[in-house]
């Protein structure tokens, strides 16, 4: 065994966080006891906290620390993590959502290619309760994850794209942000073969491909990616919801924020709206707001609700 795997094989041992006697630390990894303490020293000196007993049957234990320090994983645990990651990064709020991006943006990358696949099949047979109605094409993590390296190093980008009605095409960005809208990712980023602004959703998106060529910074439109991709959704199709709802912005979030773009009115009402929803999964997003419901559209969704109220009243 050579001394970095021997090091990194001590890691993962006491990051079970087991307490390890010296002698069995010596024995697992087939050195000498003073072996196993000159290692100890060298995980201490890399910022590890690593708790010892001293004299004769003196062990070894991880133990917290005042910070973070790498970590090593087996293929399982990556596995696992970049799966979970990616349902933060769908599901969560949205500041967990964003912790969950920029953590997938530091491990996906150094994944082994058969680890990656593995993450992203076991992503792609994992359905959300939500997803049936507001996300039923799975996202390739890989994919996310360049457009969020190539948003924040401003670094132009190549991907293969089919929109709405199927169509395929090549496109060419400049990446500026990526927008989260309820369970779906977009990209805002001006195309360079259309020399037009275009928001792109991560989930129809292949191949993504960074060029290496960076570029200055373009204001996006209006100044708001957010309220650019705002604006490109309004009008999309026939099942386009909007409410206002009597609470706050702080109360609905950790409510309804994965399926609802909520907008303040004031202190005690919000405009509420989502895209393209199925009504049954809308109806239920809102009566899950557990507030008061006005201005809701479009009528079918009125009726729905009515119906509802008549059937749990009856």
């Amino acid at each position: 065994m050579s001394t970095s795997t021997r090091f990194f094989r001590l890691l993962s041992l006491l990051q079970t966080h087991r307490y390890w006697s010296g002698d069995e630390l010596a024995e697992r990894l087939d050195v000498s006891l003073r072996t196993v303490r000159r290692d100890i020293d060298r995980l201490r000196d890399l910022g590890y906290p690593v708790q010892a007993d001293r004299g004769v049957g003196g062990g070894y234990q991880l133990a917290s620390g005042t910070a973070m320090p790498p970590l090593v994983l087996d293929d399982e645990e990556a596995v696992a993590l970049v799966v979970s990651l990616q349902s933060s990064v769908h599901g969560g709020s949205s500041t967990l959502a964003e912790a969950a991006l920029r953590a997938m943006g530091k491990i996906v990358p150094v994944l082994p290619a058969r680890l990656r696949k593995r993450a992203q099949a076991l992503t792609a047979s994992t359905v959300p309760l939500n997803s049936q109605y507001s996300a039923p094409d799975p996202v390739n993590p890989e994919v996310l994850v360049a457009f969020a390296q190539a948003c924040r190093d401003h670094e132009r980008i190549a991907f293969d794209y089919k929109d709405a009605k199927g169509a395929k095409s090549s496109r060419r960005v400049e990446p500026a942000q990526l927008v989260n809208v309820g369970n779906r990712y977009y990209l805002v980023a001006f195309d360079l073969d259309r020399d037009d602004w275009r928001s792109f959703r991560v989930d129809r998106a292949q191949n993504a491909s960074p060029r290496a060529l960076r570029f200055a910074p373009r204001a996006v439109p209006g100044g708001d990616a957010a309220g650019f991709v705002r604006a490109g959704l309004r009008g999309t199709g026939p099942q386009d919801v909007s409410a206002r709802i009597h609470a706050s912005a702080k109360k609905l979030e950790p409510l309804i924020g994965r399926w609802f773009q909520i907008e303040a009115i004031d202190a005690n009402n919000c405009l509420v709206r989502t895209e393209n929803m199925n009504l049954n999964w809308a109806a239920f997003g809102l009566a899950m707001s557990q507030a008061k419901v006005s201005d809701i559209q479009p009528a079918e969704l009125r009726t729905l609700l009515d119906s509802w109220t008549e059937n749990l009243s009856s």
